[in-house]
């Protein structure tokens, strides 16, 4: 069997064996079983692997960090086992009533017994009172739900919060990484008198080549978009948290932070102020070469794509009232996310015990509050809702803890779909108590009246427990089309 630090070869085809990371290869992976997402993603040296998901083209040697059990589909498959031994209250109120089932039908047949002094009348009451599809009524649907959230990457803990998912009024969203990328891009260039943008983009990129930092990556991400040559830089320097120093060409090049530039003598009074430009909540680089200013770069935390959709559905078809942002953010940022993507309100500045304070005061105020995070940074917050939401969940033990329900992707579009399937459900559960009430006490009256085979009653018996399933099993293509994840 494997364990942490053993190398795999995976061929193309091959299912990978263990949660590792890529040492030597490249390839594309189709991580559908972990994610729900349609699309294969493609994996490079260093990046993280899956246990169960399917490389599709090239050859990786991989080092297992997790093995059997450990792997997050081996954590998967014991959330869905413990989830299925998990009762819903309906399932709880049966088990409650059904000690005078038995006698009740016992003793409706033996007042036709005694009426009619036919044994088989009572025989066929006992034979198509057998309360098979009663008791499959609440079990088959909720299996058939959890198979369905599990197709599309959602793992849910209790079966109980199916059904509160179906209720909640309120919903708490942190922005970053949640309702926004996590990651930088550039989406203003604002040159100074006389300095072309293009200019700008050739000599920052250059500079920024050899930073890891997230907004050298972003505007590295830029210049390739643009087809922008990189120039060879000499004397690289990084400042940590401040910016960097490069020679391009015979330039001098400084990027970094307003304060990181005129630390180094630089004037910045020669460029349009930032602040100008609060509302779109840029954060700022500045570019010098040879001690001028030659402009900044504004960079931003995208929206996610589909998070304006999922809001407006939330709004329109789950019946929830309020959707309020938190961040740790500046105000300016959080005032823009929260506009673009239609929330009730925000709050800026937030720190782990605000957030938790916030979803303290919507439950006080009435609401069923369901708080969407990372699982991370959230904790407080995530346990202190009436439903804990984790995104991307993929590969987090903290997250997949954390919360009372883990996405395995971070398409926010699940979450609409968790409060549709909720209720779907719920109206499933119905439709099979209701179906198999009417059924005994139809049959019974049936019997009663007229002469019914025994085989007849049987098989009536039989038809009744199979409609049941087939009903259920409905609520397994639910959400099929959120599966071409694009």
């Amino acid at each position: 069997s494997l364990k942490p630090g053993d190398v795999v070869r995976v061929r193309p085809g091959d299912n990978i064996p263990a949660d590792g990371e890529i040492k030597e290869g490249l390839s594309s992976v189709n991580e559908a079983t972990i994610t729900g997402e349609s699309l294969p993603v493609d994996k490079v040296n260093g990046m993280g692997v899956f246990a169960g998901t399917t490389n599709l083209t090239g050859v990786m040697d991989i080092v297992v960090t997790k093995a059997g059990d450990d792997t997050t589909l081996g954590k998967v498959q014991q959330l869905i086992v413990a989830a299925e031994q998990t009762q819903l209250p309906i399932m709880r109120m049966i088990d409650q009533y059904v000690k005078w089932y038995i006698p009740t039908i016992l003793m409706i047949a033996g007042i036709v017994y005694f009426f009619t002094e036919d044994i088989n009348k009572p025989i066929g009451i006992l034979v198509i009172s057998c309360p098979c599809a009663l008791i499959m009524a609440t079990p088959t649907a909720m299996v058939a739900a959890l198979s369905a959230a599990a197709r599309l990457g959602i793992l849910i803990k209790n079966v109980s919060l199916l059904e509160t998912a179906g209720k909640i009024t309120a919903v708490v969203f942190d922005k970053t990484g949640t309702l926004t990328t996590g990651q930088l891009y550039v989406t203003k260039i604002e040159p100074a008198n006389d300095v072309e943008p293009a200019r700008m983009l050739t000599l920052a990129a250059s500079a920024e080549q050899m930073s890891k930092h997230p907004a050298a990556r972003a505007v590295m991400n830029l210049a390739r978009e643009a087809n922008v040559a990189f120039t060879q830089v000499e004397n690289f320097e990084e400042a940590p948290g401040k910016g960097v120093f490069a020679t391009v060409g015979s330039e001098k090049v400084v990027v970094g932070r307003e304060s990181f530039l005129k630390e180094n003598g630089v004037d910045v009074s020669g460029v349009s102020d930032p602040a100008l430009h609060e509302d779109q909540g840029f954060s700022t680089l500045y570019l010098a070469a040879d001690g001028k200013c030659l402009g900044w770069i504004g960079l931003q935390d995208k929206s996610r794509p589909e998070a304006q959709q999922a809001v407006k559905e939330l709004f329109d078809d789950c019946g929830v009232r309020r959707i309020t942002m938190l961040t740790g953010d500046r105000s300016e940022v959080a005032n823009r996310v929260s506009a673009e993507l239609g929330c009730t309100d925000f709050k800026a500045h937030c720190l782990p015990q605000d957030k938790l304070a916030v979803v303290e005061k919507i439950r006080a105020d009435g609401h069923l509050v369901a708080v969407v995070g990372d699982g991370i940074n959230d904790a407080p917050a995530l346990a202190a809702g009436d439903l804990g939401i984790a995104m991307g969940a993929a590969g987090s033990d903290v997250a997949i803890n954390s919360a009372s329900i883990a996405l395995m992707s971070n398409d926010l579009r699940r979450l609409p779909f968790l409060v549709h399937l909720s209720r779907k459900t719920r109206t499933v559960i119905n439709q099979n108590m209701l179906f198999g009430i009417l059924f005994i006490v139809v049959g019974i009256i049936t019997i009663t009246m007229i002469e019914v085979p025994l085989i007849m009653a049987a098989f009536l018996h039989l038809i009744g427990a199979v409609a049941v399933i087939f009903n259920s099993a409905r609520l397994v293509r639910f959400g099929e089309h959120l599966e071409p994840h694009i």
